[in-house]
């Protein structure tokens, strides 16, 4: 009981703004999911309501991974990864299909995405591998022993598939390695290769409609690349944005539409007309296009206040890795924050056309249980870390010693 009232006392040590910011997120998608599904007369109507209990639910991992000392994370970080493993090899085999794709488990009648706990294990593993020693870990071995970990959990995601999903765990990768003192002209590197690769891609979409090639050539060149025909399609309509505007371009489109019919003002709460009307397709405007639904009724200012929202939330993550008190504190949250910036830019950047599709959500907007517990878990470790910081004065001290 004493050690469980020490926790809580900890908790006073929070970073405040960073909390403030995150409560002020999610009540912002709450708001907007219902608004999302206003004009519904079917189930999803109430979206907003279950979203409320995975609120509740995320409230609760928060504060017990806030109050869980993150320097224990290294006792069990392998049986996370290991779990999480078992559990997207499960999703192959046993998954609920939905939309086109297997990526949930149903337990007890409530779907989990186990590709959103991936994220969170990786970063764990990876902050706990290379924090022991206080040695840089800028040698090919310890980038390759990085590659290694990451490799299995990104093929079984992209299996399922989900693309978008499997391409965020490279920047979280690089940001882990670079805290640790990763060479900068090894990661420069591995980008340039990175960004030639998707060059690579993109060509084998766009230049055999070019040169005419036949049509089994080019279906023969998909399956080695491991392409699906809606990745294919994402990716050409945006190359080509005028291509298939009622089909693979649709959503795309009509989210510019919703953007930009925003002003400056907004159409007012419940005034979207693309939302409303359904231009914006409801299968999507609660989740990975909540974006669109925010600019088009709050406007330039209201999209403008979400995103100052999200970079007090990142420049608290970058706090929190500049107060650690060890290394494992600081690469732990270099992840987290790596992490959340990845999906606030692409789920943003492909909201305004800038980026193709690639179905990320917004972090604490967007409807999804899995997803807002991992985040709210991941923020309650970046405050474990903060709260268990050593002061400016104990600091000084130690570098005087």
């Amino acid at each position: 009981m004493t050690s469980l009232w020490r926790s809580f006392r900890l908790l006073r040590r929070m970073n405040w703004l960073m909390l403030l910011a995150a409560a002020l997120l999610l009540v912002t998608g709450v708001m907007f999911i219902a608004s999302a599904c206003y004009t519904r007369e079917d189930a999803t109507r109430t979206l907003y309501l279950k979203q409320l209990g995975w609120v509740a639910a995320g409230a609760v991992f928060f504060v017990a991974a806030a109050m869980f000392d993150y320097r224990r994370l290294r006792e069990g970080a392998w049986w996370f990864y290991a779990l999480t493993l078992a559990l997207l090899v499960a999703v192959l085999l046993v998954g609920t299909r939905m939309y086109g794709a297997r990526r949930w488990l149903m337990l007890f009648g409530v779907g989990i995405q186990p590709s959103e706990l991936a994220k969170l294990a990786v970063i764990i593993l990876l902050a706990s591998v290379f924090s022991p020693g206080g040695r840089r870990e800028g040698e090919p071995p310890a980038i390759w022993k990085a590659v290694l970990l990451a490799a299995p959990l990104m093929i079984l995601i992209l299996k399922q598939p989900d693309l978008g999903t499997t391409l965020v765990f490279v920047p979280v990768v690089l940001g882990v390695l670079f805290a640790g003192g990763a060479s900068m002209a090894r990661l420069r590197l591995i980008v340039l290769a990175g960004m030639a690769g998707a060059l690579a891609v993109i060509a084998a979409i766009v230049v055999p409609d070019q040169i005419g090639m036949r049509p089994e050539r080019r279906e023969q060149l998909y399956r080695i690349l491991h392409l699906s025909k809606y990745q294919r399609d994402r990716i050409e309509v945006f190359v080509k944005p005028d291509k298939d505007p009622t089909g693979a371009g649709w959503n795309r489109r009509q989210s510019q539409i919703a953007v930009g019919s925003g002003g400056l003002w907004g159409k007012g709460y419940r005034q979207g007309t693309q939302n409303e009307l359904g231009f914006l397709p409801r299968t999507v405007a609660p989740t990975d296009f909540i974006f669109a639904v925010i600019a088009e009724e709050t406007g330039f200012l209201g999209s403008a206040g979400l995103l100052v929202l999200y970079a007090l939330l990142l420049a608290g993550g970058i706090q929190c890795a500049l107060a650690a008190r060890d290394r494992l504190g600081r690469l732990l949250c270099v992840g987290v924050t790596v992490l959340l910036f990845s999906h606030v830019f692409v789920n943003v950047a492909m909201t305004v056309g800038l980026m193709p599709i690639t179905g990320l959500p917004l972090p604490l907007v967007s409807y999804g249980g899995t997803f807002l517990i991992s985040t709210m878990m991941a923020l309650g470790l970046l405050q474990s870390v903060y709260i268990r910081r050593v002061s400016a004065w104990g600091a000084w001290s130690r570098g005087r010693e």
